[in-house]
């Protein structure tokens, strides 16, 4: 008991720290914009323009949260357990990296590609031509993140290997959840919440955005769907080696899966999803509230 009661308060400490550092964070970038608001405008899946400032804001947050968590940690260990802060750090640290990276790549491709190559079919595609997309340089990028991430981990090789699949492979899964308000972040949800302890920091900084994303007045975009992804796949590096194993092949299952089958019409067919799905959303002839964020 003793030894939970410090990371239940790491927990709490990291959640609140990140809902509202992403709150504060959202409403500063919607005061002043990198570039203009135009920089970060996107057409959803109305054709209304949203904001991606969400992204940044969301991975922002989840990072300053997993910072305070770390701290609090730092704090509440004692001697006798240098192992288990070690770890900790380890682990810590390799959110960090796997948001950072993840985030830095998807908001590269937010800002700066076209959308005309989608998936991996479509950006090694362009490859075999010679065409070298921003998707194809986030993709490599997010790539080389999990490997760093995996090392900061540590561990055999083997299970750096898988490691750097889980976040790699997280961070590109969850993205492809990102075509409809709220659903990336109910999914990030569901994965994160058996895990609140140690997904605490990700999972408040994505609810406490949610009702923009809901709202239609923004997305997670590349950076925030991408960041929350890596981050969640970091922290799987916990699990059993068998379990991440499992993990890691149901990734690649439903990366596969989705070149050939799309997921909006799977959800739309099966009564369950579809309510999950439209939870929290607006009907589809109701105009949109386009209210400032909280300042």
């Amino acid at each position: 008991m003793s030894e939970q009661r410090p990371g239940r308060l790491a927990a709490v400490t990291a959640g609140v720290t990140a809902a509202g550092t992403a709150r504060l964070a959202y409403s500063a970038l919607n005061r002043r914009p990198p570039g203009g608001v135009k920089t970060w405008s996107q057409t959803n899946h109305r054709g209304e323009p949203v904001t991606l400032l969400e992204g940044p804001a969301v991975a922002v947050g989840a990072i300053a949260g997993v910072l305070a968590q770390a701290g609090v940690r730092a704090v509440g260990s004692g001697r006798g357990r240098v192992a288990r802060r070690g770890s900790s750090h380890r682990a810590d640290a390799a959110m960090i990296l796997a948001a950072v990276g993840a985030a830095a790549f998807g908001a590269y491709d937010d800002l700066a590609g076209s959308g005309d190559r989608r998936g991996f079919r479509g950006h090694l595609g362009a490859l075999r031509h010679g065409e070298v997309t921003t998707g194809a340089i986030k993709l490599g990028g997010i790539g080389a993140t999990g490997i760093l991430s995996a090392v900061a981990t540590g561990g055999p090789a083997a299970d750096i290997i898988i490691n750097a699949g889980l976040v790699a492979g997280g961070a590109n899964l969850l993205n492809l959840f990102d075509l409809r308000p709220g659903r990336a972040i109910k999914v990030a949800v569901a994965i994160g919440a058996p895990g609140a302890i140690g997904t605490a920091a990700p999972v408040a900084a994505a609810l406490a955005l949610l009702h923009e994303d809901l709202g239609e007045r923004a997305m997670l975009g590349d950076a925030g769907a991408n960041a929350l992804g890596a981050l969640l796949g970091a922290r799987a590096a916990v699990l059993p080696r068998p379990a991440r194993i499992a993990l890691l092949a149901g990734i690649a299952g439903l990366t596969a899966a989705s070149e050939k089958v799309s997921f909006t019409k799977v959800i739309e067919r099966t009564p369950a999803l579809h309510w999950l799905d439209m939870l929290g959303r607006r009907p589809a002839d109701q105009v949109p509230d386009l209210a400032p964020p909280d300042e």
